[in-house]
């Protein structure tokens, strides 16, 4: 049951269930399932309080007002019907259960101490365990391990199991592992086991002397250790036997077998005393872990004989080895002693052996030796008799010097210094290092290193003569390398200013001008900068026209420079470049494009566009409509255009001059759009001390001809409001064979954009059309405002931006039903 209210119920003595005194309390209706049940467990709970029995009739029947001011008794009785309608509305959901349950290969499962379930697996074997839930909604399961996840191929097995599976388990694979099952009813339920993992390796066998003992026979009258190891879990257990006698503590005087403190139960040594002769003999040691999960037990033998002696090698190579980078090298080792037969294997002192090594037993070959293939090599002997045997070599890669910079330009005017500077960060060898500077091919300076890592080389006057590349030489016996610097008087590149306002600055019928602005890069670096030649040529065009631009004084660094390219042709646009002039000569030139478009212009105070350019000055379809306008004029129109509607010539009368107009022909349908955006025009800065906001006259002429008329519709929108457009002006219907013109002013804050928008009415006899397309700064002439040959549905509106959030917030303010 629902219960929403403001209070406790009252009580319905001498009132009658229904009538309220003051906050209502609302109760919905009951699930129909629920009602029978539900309203029985009211009653008795009523009839338990010693109460007499109330109808409940008006709750079940929808929303009702009881009272609420009511006894506490009565309060707590009925939270405690609310309480058990809740409970029992739980229905099949249930929190979750789970248990762990085995079906791989398990040697043992038993219950240790804390109820902690033990799962014990022979290594190499199937891990599976399966994990049984119960609840509603069906619980998530997932399974974890003590150190992170438990397996990456965990995959859901069915609908209220899920079983974990891991093949050819291993030893570090064992531990405590959870599954833990969660569906959002109560606490999540977990459930843990312990993977105990077996194994056995083979055991192996170490002979060692007493220390302090050796002489010349290592193992005549002295006493000897055989050592035996062996991983494995559960604990291993050893057993030594000489021949086939099995020897046990105190089984013979001159044996003694013990555990080591330190290792007990890893390691068990078997101790000869005083070597006799009887002690020359097999010996064999056993590990078992008592045939748990059916491992068997190993043996290791070991024959002790009077020859029997630690090994000793040599190596067959000098130290170091000094080769050159591509030569093959090969290193050999031979045993020289050692008693079994040691083996031999090659080790580097950091990481690993290089992969195109080639191993031969002790013999080690390196085809086409790199510097990274240098280090230390050891060739390593062992027969587990004593202390293995190592000797090492250090092989030594020949590496032609590697300097820095490899290549620096300089830039630095006459009359200054400059040092130039090579140093050498690796060579091999060093103590044979010789170095040269050269001009050119012209040799200035030539010398050996002693300790220090670099070479200098001053300049303490620059002149023409000492502009160039020089280069410096560092030669070893494995090469050279090379440092090279550029040094000049070049001017660095002018860099263009992209945010120059209102660029086109000069706007007649036939060409404009540009303003170029530029600032020069690091302009103290080289001598002062006396001119820039400036050459521009028509986009597509080959011929530069060049001149001369003087500059007077120093350029200051980030000074900004303006020079104004005018007779420019509509609509064209230019490639400009701009070189440095210095007393050195040209420096590093750079070139941009600028291409014309039509702000409103400062300077001329206004924006005129009869779509008779190329480019319709700069007005743009918008993607977001239905269809696009076209450019038309009554000279090249369709000889198949709808009569009756249309203009029959521009605005001007001229039969070839150009306007913008919509096509209503099929397959237009009613209600479709078209949508003509103009340039973003920007508007001069704010002058704090003057008006707030500048004022600007829009006209336009439009043509609506024709018994399908349909809507024209203009937007202002503003920079940074993409999705607000405001409206301008409207009008509709057919206004006749002429061409009308409205004025409105408009007061941007910001740059801002024109919206045309023609809709299509209910025929093919509905173009619409516009042209001469003006906006003056300053407002509008009031007898302007009220546009010419005007009709109804065609009024200019004055519209104040400031005006647009106030009408806004009052939209959001206003009451809603």
């Amino acid at each position: 049951m629902s219960v929403g209210c403001a209070g406790l119920l009252r009580s319905a003595r001498g009132r009658r269930l229904g009538r309220t005194d003051g906050p209502r309390c609302f109760l919905r209706r009951a699930v129909p399932g629920h009602l029978d049940s539900a309203r029985t467990r009211v009653e008795r709970a009523w009839l338990a309080a010693g109460l007499r029995k109330v109808p409940l009739h008006p709750p079940w029947a929808g929303y009702v007002h009881v009272h609420v001011k009511m006894d506490l008794v009565y309060g707590l009785v009925w939270l405690l019907t609310v309480l058990l309608e809740g409970i029992s509305g739980q229905g099949v959901y249930a929190p979750p259960t789970v248990r762990i349950v085995h079906s791989g290969l398990a040697c043992n499962i038993e219950e240790e101490r804390y109820s902690e379930r033990v799962y014990t697996i022979r290594e190499g074997e199937t891990l599976e365990l399966t994990c049984l839930v119960t609840g509603h909604p069906r619980p998530q399961i997932r399974w974890t391990k003590t150190a992170g996840s438990a397996s990456d191929r965990f995959q859901d097995s069915s609908v209220f199991n899920e079983t974990l599976r891991i093949t050819n388990i291993q030893r570090h694979q064992g531990g405590r592992y959870y599954c833990k099952a969660e569906n959002g009813l109560g606490s999540p339920a977990i459930k843990s086991i312990r993977v105990d993992v077996y194994y056995l390796d083979d055991p192996v066998v170490t002979v060692h002397q007493s220390i302090g003992e050796a002489k010349e026979q290592f193992y005549y009258e002295r006493t000897v250790f055989l050592r035996c190891v062996a991983n494995s879990n559960p604990p291993v257990r050893y057993s030594w036997r000489r021949g086939q006698e099995v020897l046990l503590q105190g089984s013979d005087k001159g044996v003694e077998i013990y555990e080591p403190f330190f290792t007990q139960g890893e390691t068990k040594i078997l101790k000869l005393k005083n070597l006799r002769p009887q002690d020359y003999a097999n010996y064999s040691c056993i590990a078992s872990v008592r045939n748990v999960c059916n491992i068997p037990d190993k043996m290791v033998s070991f024959r002790l004989s009077n020859k029997t002696a630690s090994p000793s090698i040599k190596l067959l190579v000098d130290d170091p080895i000094v080769v050159n980078p591509g030569e093959a090298i090969t290193l050999v080792c031979v045993t020289t002693g050692g008693e079994p037969a040691p083996s031999l294997t090659w080790v580097r002192s950091f990481g690993t052996l290089p992969e195109k090594t080639v191993l031969n037993g002790g013999t080690l070959t390196i085809p086409a030796i790199t510097s990274d293939d240098a280090g230390t090599y050891s060739c390593i002997a062992n027969n587990n008799v004593g202390n293995p045997a190592k000797k090492s070599t250090n092989i030594i890669v020949r590496d032609p010097p590697a300097v820095e910079p490899a290549f620096l330009e300089i830039r630095q005017g006459q009359d200054r210094s400059v040092t130039m500077s090579c140093r050498v960060l690796r060579a091999y060898p060093i103590r044979v290092l010789t170095y040269e500077w050269r001009l050119g091919n012209k040799l200035l300076r030539t010398g050996q290193f002693d300790s220090q890592e670099y070479t200098e080389y001053p300049v303490k006057s620059l002149s023409n003569e000492n502009y160039g590349v020089y280069n410096c030489s560092i030669i070893n016996e494995a090469g050279a390398g090379r440092c090279s610097f550029l040094v000049t008087g070049k001017a660095y590149a002018p860099e263009f200013y992209y945010d120059t306002y209102n660029p086109v600055w000069q706007n007649r019928h036939r060409v404009y001008s540009y303003s170029l602005q530029w600032t020069q890069m690091n302009p103290d670096a080289v001598d002062r900068i006396v001119a820039y030649r400036l050459g521009i040529r028509q986009a597509g065009q080959q011929r530069w026209w060049e001149q001369e631009i003087k500059i007077n004084g120093n350029i200051q660094k980030g000074e900004l420079i303006t020079y104004n390219l005018t007779e420019l042709i509509k609509p064209e646009a230019y490639e400009v470049r701009l070189t440095p002039l210095t007393k050195f000569g040209e420096g590093d030139s750079t070139i941009r494009v600028i291409k014309y478009s039509a702000p409103v212009n400062p300077h001329l105070r206004e924006f005129h566009c009869g779509f008779e350019d190329g480019n319709i000055c700069l007005f743009t379809q918008d993607d977001t409509d239905n269809f696009d306008w076209t450019k038309q004029s009554t000279a090249t129109r369709n000889t198949k255009y709808t009569p009756n509607t249309g203009p029959n010539a521009d605005r001007s009368g001229s039969k070839e001059g150009f306007y913008m107009y919509i096509e209503t022909s099929r397959p237009r349908l009613e209600g479709e759009k078209a949508r003509l955006l103009s340039p973003v025009f920007s508007i001069a800065p704010k002058n704090p001390y003057g008006p707030t906001n500048t004022a600007y006259c829009f006209s336009f002429f439009y043509h609506m001809y024709g018994q399908h008329i349909g809507v024209l519709n203009v937007y202002l929108r503003l920079k940074g409001q993409t999705t607000i457009e405001n409206p301008l002006w409207s009008s509709s219907g057919n206004k006749g064979q002429r061409w009308n013109e409205a004025h409105v002013n408009i007061y941007p804050i910001t740059s801002f954009q024109l919206i045309f928008e023609g809709i299509r009415g209910p025929g093919i006899e509905g173009d619409i059309a516009i042209d001469d397309v003006s906006i003056a700064e300053g407002e509008c002439a009031k007898q302007d405002l009220t546009t010419k040959n005007s009709v109804d549905g065609a009024v200019g509106i004055l519209v104040h931006i400031w005006l647009f959030p106030v009408i806004v917030l009052i939209s959001i303010l206003s009451p809603r039903r």
